[in-house]
This record gives C-alpha cells, structure tokens and sequence, in this order.
C-alpha cells in the first residue's frame, strides 16, 4: 500500500520564499526546518513532478510549480531520473497528501520531507511566476521553520555576492566510467554533465552499449573506448562553466559522430564557435512548440536557462528547430560532418512521442549499427 502521512504540524511550520528584489512570499512548509538558497524558477508542466524534482538540471534550482495541484498521483520510484531529488527547494500551491495511482509508492509530502528538500507549500505561486516572468531567473532562499526563516536574508545577501553556477555540473555528474547496456550494439560514450535515466534507456533501448564518463573526460579518454558516436548529456548550469569540455569537444569534431541534448547542445555549438546566452527566465515544462526546419512542429519537453545564439552559428552549421514561442534556436546540424544537437528532450514524452525518434535517426544518420534487443 503507499504510504501517507501527514504530518499533524505540517500547517503550524511557517516557511517562506525570499526573492534577492526584496520579495517575499508565505505559507507553510513540512515538518522539518531547511534553508534553500539558489536561482528560482518556475516549471509549467501540468504533470511531471518526479521527474522534475529528480532531474540532475534543475540542480541548484528553486522550482516553483505553475500547476496548482501538485502531488495527485504520488511518487513511483520509477519516473526518477537521479537517485536523489536534484532541486535545491520546491514551491508548490496546493500538495496532495492523499496520492491516487497504482504505481504511487510514496505520497510526495513523505518524500520531499525523506529528501530534506525545503517545500513551501501555500504560496500565491501565480504571482511568484508573475514576479519571475517580469524580474527573470533571480537569486533566493526558501526558508521552512522560525530559525531558518530569521537568518534567511542575511544568508541570500551573502549568497548573492558571490553565487554563481560553477559548482553544479560536478554536483551530479558521474566521477568514474560506467558502462551501461548489452555487447554487440553501437558502441556509445556519453559525456556525462548530469545525465537524465531516460536518456540512457532511450540509448540503450537501440541496443547500444553507453559507456559513460565524466563530464571532464580527455579526448584521450573518450577516445580510447572506440566509440562509434559521441554523446554529450543535458546538465545545470551555463555552458560557458565547461571550457575543457568545450575544448575536449572541439577536438573530436571529425573524428567521430557527435549528438547533444540541452546542455550538450549549447557545450557542442560553443565547441564549433558559436555563443550561447541567458534566457530571461528560461524554457522549463513539457509544452513548448518547435518548429523543424521541413516545417514540422513537435510538442517538446525543456529544461534550460540559456540558448544558443542563432546569429552566431558559423557556416558550417545550419539551424534544424526554432522554438515558435520566442524564435531561440532550438537545434542545429553540421553540414558536412555527423554533428547534430537539439536544446530540448527527446526522451520526454510531453507529444508524447514526437521527438522519439531523433535518437534513432541520429544514429542512422551518422551510420552508427541499430541492435534492437529482442
């Protein structure tokens, strides 16, 4: 049976949400004091939570969620993308302590407590959105309980001078070589900068055998596992944090097959010479409409902070998708060699399956061996 508990002082634990503008915002957290500081943002998925609470790019995050309810179906266990939640705090309207699912394991209140993540739960998360939406991405501290709530100013003012994103790549990222899926298949090396789980079933699922390797693996490194393409994962954080990726990237550009999702797609254009920028407050949620340079539109999943600049993009790259909302790039291919790279998730599943397929053809595409297993 899954396990529901609330808490008899959830409603008594005040907790609140400290904007660097001098915002604040209210409510009520679980039955445990924390202190959250890092970039707020807000995710704009209807359904998700798991996956988004676990996802290795939120890291450093402070994710308010656009959806009111939150929690309805529980938590599975198996829509998890990291073994842990990866989100610094969650801020969320209404939380469900009474989950409705076969699969629910967990109430979400259980598990975001068991995780010692700072939840504030009540807040007017509508006009946390709105303050996000029309200030951009900005510094601050979730505070749950009386101590956390008395020190939480002084903390995110010190915070703020010198917060930067340096540090969450190698909070998540692998730091030793795993090898993931069966003998036989495409030989696959994935430069690991906070790999989603359903990024490495996608792989494996086309009967590849990953082999995966920290985010500031050598050429040498990644070399020596002959793969047949290069795969750079989705990560937290600005690309430009990365330069010996970024230079470990521009080596193998013709050596070998090379693919990149989210952040691997901004860390491979800045490896062929291209910028990358801030977005104001980011692509976050499951909803968001692409354009494919052969006219078709895919109902795509994202989660990112910063774009690639498409006036930037060198010759030998054409852009390949164009986000309709706002006209940011969204993926580019080189022209002659097997490089390619998309900004946002093709292993979610928010078309659902309108993306699927790029994995498939990117491997077909480079002539990378396709091994289904049986």
């Amino acid at each position: 049976m899954p396990r529901v508990a609330k808490p008899k002082n959830a409603m008594s634990t005040p907790a609140s949400l400290f904007l660097a503008d001098g915002s604040r915002f209210d409510g009520h957290g679980l039955d445990f004091d924390g202190l959250a500081l890092g970039e707020a943002v807000f995710y704009t998925g209807m359904t998700g939570y798991e996956e988004a609470l676990t996802d290795p790019s939120y890291a450093g995050q402070i994710l308010t969620f656009t959806y009111p309810m939150i929690g309805n179906y529980g938590i599975s266990g198996s829509a998890a993308q990291y073994a842990r939640a990866c989100v610094a705090g969650a801020v969320i309207k209404q939380i469900a302590y009474h989950p409705s699912h076969r699969l629910s394991e967990m109430d979400l209140p259980s598990w975001l407590r068991e995780q010692r993540v700072p939840t504030l739960v009540g807040a007017d998360t509508r006009a946390i959105t709105i303050a996000l939406r029309e200030h951009g991405t900005i510094w601050a501290a979730l505070a749950t309980g009386e101590a956390a709530i008395d020190r939480a100013e002084a903390e995110l003012t010190a915070f703020v001078r010198g917060a930067n994103t340096t540090a969450l790549v190698p909070s998540v990222a692998t730091r030793e070589v795993l090898v993931e899926g069966p003998a036989g298949g495409a030989r696959i090396t994935l430069v690991d900068c906070g790999v989603k789980r359903a990024v490495l079933r996608e792989l494996v699922a086309l009967g590849a055998r990953v082999t995966v390797v920290p985010y500031d693996a050598t050429e040498e490194t990644i070399l020596a596992s002959d793969p047949d393409a290069v795969f750079i994962s989705p990560g937290p954080g600005d690309p430009t944090d990365l330069p010996q990726t970024i230079a470990t990237l521009r080596g193998l550009i013709g050596k070998r097959p090379l693919f990149g999702i989210c952040l691997g797609h901004q860390l491979l254009a800045l490896a062929c010479g291209a910028r990358t920028y801030k977005l104001p407050y980011g692509h976050r949620g499951g909803n968001q409409p692409v354009r494919s340079a052969l006219g078709a539109v895919l109902i795509t999943a994202h989660n990112h902070g910063y774009a690639v600049d498409a006036q930037t993009l060198p010759p030998e790259l054409q852009a390949t998708m164009t986000n309709l909302n706002d006209q940011t790039n969204e993926g580019f291919a080189h022209r002659t060699l097997p490089v390619a790279a998309v900004q946002f998730h093709p292993e979610a599943s928010p078309g659902p399956f309108d993306a699927r397929s790029l994995f498939a053809e990117w491997f077909a595409d480079a002539g990378v061996p396709i091994v289904r297993p049986a």
